[in-house]
């Protein structure tokens, strides 16, 4: 599948491997316009839209198998090897990706996930974008007054809300909400089938210093997959660690990247 993709072109000559970026669950490659930006130094970086998510194509599963397969579809119009830097469900696909197509991938970077199954559930989220009642929805303030109903967290109705799409005409979600409830057991999990494989090259795994997504037991599930793992924490940051520390964030992964 054929991903949409942001662009970030170098402003001097591309004379480094092109970096991709997978945001995750309900996120989109607009989320990480800026940070593309920055990274752009000596080389092209693309942010896709993981299928299901903003503009890219509609699918019936979403499982790590396939976005692995997006994203070396991606890579081989990008130019092989690549860098891949993956947070969440994007880091889950990013892992898949290099465990099952090595070759695609010079250096890994995983922001705030393990290749552990996790017991919590989003499917609130889902519940609450549901219930919007788009067709009293012409600006997202408007969107917003109705997901406060369900959802305190400004931070997370903020988020949600960048992939909502609202004008003149109308109002709809760049998300397919149905495919995605449908998916939420997968996207929670990982694949048993990958425990068997290894990834060999350079992997940095970034979490938040206040998020509990990356535990000592998902560690040691790294360490087995990915022997060449390092590990880095930002301090003060959750689990959205390049939004709430952006330069933090940028410093760790332009630092590996470099190396």
């Amino acid at each position: 599948m054929q991903l949409n993709a942001l662009i970030a072109e170098p402003e001097d000559r591309a004379t480094r491997p092109p970096l991709l970026i997978a945001h995750g669950l309900f996120g989109s490659a607009r989320n990480w316009n800026t940070l593309a930006r920055r990274l752009a130094q000596g080389r092209r970086v693309a942010a896709v839209d993981m299928r299901n998510h903003g503009d890219s194509p509609r699918a019936p599963t979403q499982t790590y198998q396939d976005m692995a397969q997006d994203l070396a579809d991606s890579i081989e119009t990008l130019g092989a090897p690549a860098d891949v830097l993956g947070h969440s469900m994007g880091g889950k696909a990013a892992m898949a990706l290099a465990l099952l197509r090595p070759e695609l991938v010079r250096r890994l970077v995983v922001a705030d996930i393990a290749p552990v199954r996790y017991g919590h559930s989003h499917a609130h989220y889902i519940e609450a974008m549901r219930a919007v009642d788009l067709s009293r929805v012409r600006r997202r303030a408007e969107a917003d007054a109705q997901l406060a109903e369900r959802l305190e967290d400004r931070a997370m109705r903020a988020f949600l809300l960048q992939s909502l799409a609202a004008g003149p005409d109308g109002a709809r979600w760049k998300l397919n909400l149905e495919a995605l409830e449908r998916a939420l057991p997968d996207i929670m999990d990982w694949p048993e089938a990958l425990d068997a494989r290894r990834f060999d090259g350079p992997a940095l795994f970034v979490s938040g210093e206040r998020s509990n997504y990356v535990t000592e037991a998902g560690r040691a599930r790294i360490r087995a997959l990915f022997p060449q793992a390092r590990f880095a924490a930002i301090p003060g940051a959750g689990h959205w660690l390049h939004a709430e520390k952006p330069q933090e964030f940028l410093d760790e992964v332009a630092a590996f990247l470099a190396a």
